[in-house]
């Protein structure tokens, strides 16, 4: 038999459940990263939990019979969790590592493997790197039941939802907040952050709160193309004045303002910096990737604020913030994080931060945007994701890092980068880029433009190149 190798992407391992997301290939993973923390700790300790997705609890069973099966204790988290709740967890709880079964935003065939490390926040793309040399072809899982391994003394079940509520009800003053003017809606888009909006903010009005695996046939991705119930909703409710999205594990974000227009991770970024710098008066390094806004350099050089640009993948974001003073990291896909909290993203806590901004200032959402671009000027940007197979998509990207496209239909450019994926410096003063999904066989087409007309035009100018 041969046995595939087990690659992890840009956040964790993918795969279409029953294909290649099995049991067994799930043990093999637990037994890799068993073998690392052997390896790097004298008395392990891990955190793990599952989101909303099919098989959760099964995959989970089998990591920690694996886990248990080398001795290592586990921390096994109660019901669904989001990624926050477990990095949050691993951090609280001092724990070595963690690890969420998840998929994140993908497609409901898929199901996935996240690595949590101790600092709170996605293992290092090298401590990544070391465990995925270790995965086993073959694997061996314990027949004991996890009531022998909890009788072992290595299981224990935790409750990390209550945890993280708690730590929430610090950070926010949620009395205030629910008798705020201002009225929010919530997507939990059949997600793990479902049962928190309810409880900490009851007067919220939800969409999708309920348990669905299948996510209703769609990618639980906080676009605004998989997110018109809540746009409707706010668009015919005057008193709701915020919408708030969060993906599948829920640490993406999305937004809506009053009018139900949709906020993407571009400005929800700029205003995070605007919010913790002029009105919080906090500084710090901002390190954004690759494909976010090079408006956020001209709102931090108002501000005299550094910028660090990263790899796409949250991994290189968090390893900067555990040795950085660090304000805002964030990425084009929405995964957000702030200071005075954890090293890692979180739809939730972000939207939460953003809604105390508008209490605070009694200004709309609308309003803030407007502040921040009388600072940074109006864009538009737009993401195409275009599904094609695994040798086209490379063929296109190695051509784009060939200096193979010299214009794109009437847009030129006059700069290059290549710090992940091939980015493109327009003459309009807007920019392009092309990159290659870690995950899946699609090829993204980022763009910005000045306005929505422009933007869509340059997307469609690129496939007419390219395709």
């Amino acid at each position: 038999m041969v046995t595939e190798k087990i690659k992890f992407g840009t956040d964790g391992w993918r795969a279409i459940i029953a294909q290649d997301f099995t049991v067994y290939n799930v043990a093999r993973v637990a037994q890799g990263q068993a073998d690392w923390l052997k390896k790097n700790f004298s008395n392990p300790v891990i955190v793990i939990g599952h989101d909303c997705r099919f098989g959760g609890p099964l995959f989970v069973e089998a990591a920690t019979k694996v886990m248990c099966g080398n001795g290592i204790k586990v921390l096994c988290a109660k019901g669904i969790v989001s990624t926050p709740m477990i990095s949050m967890g691993v951090l609280h709880l001092n724990a070595s590592q963690g690890v969420v079964i998840t998929a994140s935003h993908n497609p409901p065939t898929y199901n996935g493997y996240k690595l949590k490390g101790a600092h709170g926040g996605p293992s290092s793309p090298k401590d990544i790197a070391a465990v995925e040399a270790l995965i086993p072809d073959e694997v061996e899982i314990p027949t004991q039941t996890l009531a022998y391994f909890e009788e072992k003394g290595l299981i224990e079940y935790i409750n990390l939802e209550e945890m993280y509520i708690n730590y929430l009800n610090q950070q926010f003053d949620f009395n205030k907040l629910n008798n705020s003017p201002f009225k929010m809606a919530y997507d939990a888009m059949y997600g793990a952050g479902q049962n928190v909006i309810r409880k900490c903010l009851p007067n919220a009005v939800l969409l999708h709160c309920e348990h669905n695996p299948g996510f209703d046939g769609q990618a639980p991705e906080p676009l605004d193309k998989n997110l018109k119930a809540l746009s409707a909703t706010i668009a015919k409710t005057p008193e709701l004045k915020l919408g708030l999205a969060t993906d599948g594990d829920a640490d993406r974000i999305g937004l809506y303002n009053e009018d139900g227009e949709f906020v993407d991770a571009h400005n929800i970024i700029l205003l995070l910096i605007h919010y913790l710098a002029k009105y919080k008066g906090l500084t710090g390094k901002v390190v954004i990737a690759f494909s976010v806004t090079d408006r956020v350099k001209k709102l931090c050089a108002h501000y005299n604020l550094p910028v660090e640009v990263t790899a796409i993948g949250f991994k290189y974001i968090s390893e900067i913030m555990v040795t950085d003073d660090v304000l805002v990291g964030g990425e084009e896909s929405g995964g957000i994080a702030v200071k005075g909290h954890i090293p890692e993203r979180d739809g939730i806590y972000d939207g939460l931060l953003l809604f105390n901004f508008m209490n605070e200032t009694g200004k709309t959402l609308k309003q803030l945007c407007d502040e921040v671009y009388e600072i940074t000027g109006r864009f538009v940007y737009e993401r195409n994701d275009l599904t094609i197979p695994n040798d086209k998509k490379n063929d296109i990207i190695q051509t784009a890092q060939a200096n193979g496209y010299a214009k794109f239909g009437k847009y030129t450019f006059n700069r290059v980068e290549t710090i992940d994926g091939v980015k493109y410096h327009l003459d309009n003063g807007g920019w392009m880029m092309l990159r290659a999904s870690g995950t899946e066989p699609v090829l993204r087409i980022y763009a910005e433009g000045n306005s929505k007309e422009e933007t869509f035009d340059i997307l469609e100018e690129v496939k007419k190149e390219i395709l």
